[in-house]
């Protein structure tokens, strides 16, 4: 287990990516929040956890097992993680902060997980959609066009 690493997973570079190309800006594994989320959007108040199927319990899914050695070691293993997530959300929703989950299984489908994250996060700020890339430019009147 010492060669499970707690961050930059491939599926978190993944879900950060798929939210950098679509406009969001966020932070990363900020110390200050509980059970400091994978990626934090201030703009809209919301904290998400890239979480692994096998580590967390992802109900239904078929990565979800338990080993068929040491099983009582799994399932205490497993049972505290899953509490210690659902204490994190807890604590993050009572300070405002509004909780997702992305499970590893859902990147097998980004456009899914794209339109999902869109619709989660589109009603949330008072802007419908992220700043778009040109939007901290000036535009360009037709005479100073014609003066070139």
């Amino acid at each position: 287990m010492s060669r499970i690493r707690g961050r930059n997973t491939g599926p978190e570079v993944a879900v950060r990516s798929l939210l950098h190309r679509r406009g969001y800006r966020f932070r990363l594994n900020p110390h200050d929040l509980p059970g400091r989320p994978d990626i934090v959007l201030p703009k809209y108040s919301t904290a998400i956890f890239v979480n692994g199927c096998f580590w967390h319990r992802h109900r239904g899914c078929r990565y979800a097992y338990v080993p068929k050695s040491r099983t009582r070691f799994w399932n205490r293993k497993f049972q505290e993680n899953v509490e210690r997530d659902r204490q994190a959300t807890r604590q993050l929703r009572a300070q405002g902060w509004r909780v997702l989950t992305v499970w590893e299984c859902e990147l097998a489908d980004t456009e899914a997980l794209e339109a999902r994250l869109d619709a989660e996060l589109r009603g949330l700020s008072s802007c419908a959609k992220p700043r778009s890339r040109n939007s901290g430019l000036r535009r360009i009147r037709q005479s100073e066009v014609a003066d070139t």
